[in-house]
């Protein structure tokens, strides 16, 4: 994709180890720990179901996203493909839902890091500090990012073998995950799937970051497919365990679901383990989003769909500086009021419309750029509709409302540039 000479490009430093992290990083974090829960509460055990759902819409957006990143190896990730595939404002609802969506997302997992790592009262204070130093650590360059959440994804799943322990020991207790599947309607387990669609997002980061990527055209495709593949087996295999160990009633009300589990077992050593855990993956999911985020804004600002300052690379850490420390101080904002559980439905809204465009742009893509079969594009866009709208009404509603605003700056702009040219 085209962009201004002025405008330099990122650093291609980051290797398929690293790729394949930073989406783990970013998914498993959002879904063990904060998805699971409302989708419980949405479809009971039935969730189960919706897992599967929301995997096989995944993989239609992750296959899609795979092939556009290989023909676009720039930041922006689906505001990229929209433009040149699909058109500019098809790209500028994608580029705007994304970074609304994914800024309420930051705030989302700050808090819940916070509801772990500290008391009640310190709740906002250390959400706050938390986006401060990972955007600080960010702000030095996407190789210690990468380094970072390594550690952070090592650290959750050491404790992940942990829970699953404790709650196969608990067994015993004769709770059968797999009962009455579709006992809340299938209504609830599209709701569910919709919710649990948050967490699977996380590969977006990876082809976001294209820019940085080594050899984007081989390594973004088999990052995406693997980091997904991964997190499916361990997200099927973490809600098992919890509705065997709590039941689908105790699940859809539980805060800490996982400390739970342990609790339950007897295995009351190791909760300040899921304690560390829990906090770890949060900081390694809100890292990648700030990573995502960031780039995404860099791709926005150089077309001047969000101010053009916003564009700045810095000349030595080869990041996006301006536009990652704006992100910081907005999800400061949101935290101060921010609804954990409605956040995750408003970026479930705004994410799902994310990919809807990038599926069409895969639809549209040639014979010579195409890597799969058009009928998985397809699919990917029938699931992302089905998603939508079981969504609950608010989330919908917040989302239709924030993209109407973004509509209307980007007209209001267009408007005011096209004036000033005819003055000129």
């Amino acid at each position: 994709m085209p962009f201004p000479e002025a405008a330099p490009a990122l650093a291609r430093s980051l290797g398929l180890g690293g790729a394949v992290f930073i989406g783990l990083g970013s998914m498993i974090g959002a879904g063990i720990f904060a998805a699971l829960a409302p989708a419980a509460q949405a479809a009971g055990a039935g969730l189960l179901v919706g897992l599967v759902i929301a995997a096989i819409v995944a993989f239609c957006n992750a296959t899609s996203s795979a092939q556009l990143a290989a023909a676009y190896p720039t930041s922006g990730g689906t505001y990229v493909y929209g433009r040149e595939q699909l058109g500019e404002w098809w790209g500028f609802l994608a580029g705007w839902s994304f970074v609304v969506g994914k800024t309420a997302s930051c705030a989302a997992m700050a808090l819940t890091f916070a509801a772990y790592a500290v008391p009640a009262a310190w709740g906002k204070p250390a959400a706050i500090a938390a986006v401060i130093v990972l955007v600080a650590v960010n702000y030095r360059g996407v190789t210690r990012t990468a380094m970072l959440i390594r550690i952070l994804v090592v650290i959750v799943l050491a404790v992940l073998v942990v829970v699953v322990a404790a709650g196969t020991s608990v067994a015993r207790l004769g709770i059968d995950p797999f009962a009455d599947l579709t006992g809340r309607g299938w209504y609830g387990v599209l709701q569910s799937a919709g919710l649990l669609f948050f967490a699977f997002a996380g590969y977006a980061r990876i082809a976001t970051m294209g820019e940085e990527v080594q050899n984007p055209a081989r390594t973004i495709p088999r990052a995406i497919v693997i980091a997904l593949s991964l997190t499916v087996m361990i997200y099927a295999t973490i809600a098992v365990v919890l509705l065997g160990s709590l039941g689908s009633a105790a699940l859809g009300v539980s805060m800490a679901p996982l400390g739970a589990v342990v609790q339950a077992s007897g295995w009351s050593w190791a909760g300040p383990l899921v304690t560390v855990g829990a906090a770890a993956a949060c900081l390694g999911a809100l890292l990648g989003l700030i990573a995502g985020v960031g780039r995404t804004t860099l791709a926005m600002a150089r077309e001047g769909d969000l101010p053009r300052r916003l564009a700045a690379v810095h000349p030595r850490f080869g990041v996006p500086h301006r536009a990652e420390v704006t992100l910081a101080v907005m999800v400061c904002l949101i935290i101060l009021i921010a609804d954990v559980r409605g956040a995750i439905g408003f970026s479930s809204f705004g994410v799902l419309l994310y990919y809807l465009v990038a599926n069409l742009a895969a639809l549209s893509q040639g014979a010579h750029q195409r890597r799969y079969p058009r009928i998985i594009p397809v699919l990917g866009v029938v699931g992302c509709i089905a998603l939508v709208v079981t969504l609950p009404l608010t989330a919908v509603a917040t989302g239709v409302g924030i993209l109407a605003l973004g509509v209307a700056y980007r007209a209001i702009r267009l408007r005011r540039e096209r004036s000033m040219h005819l003055r000129a």
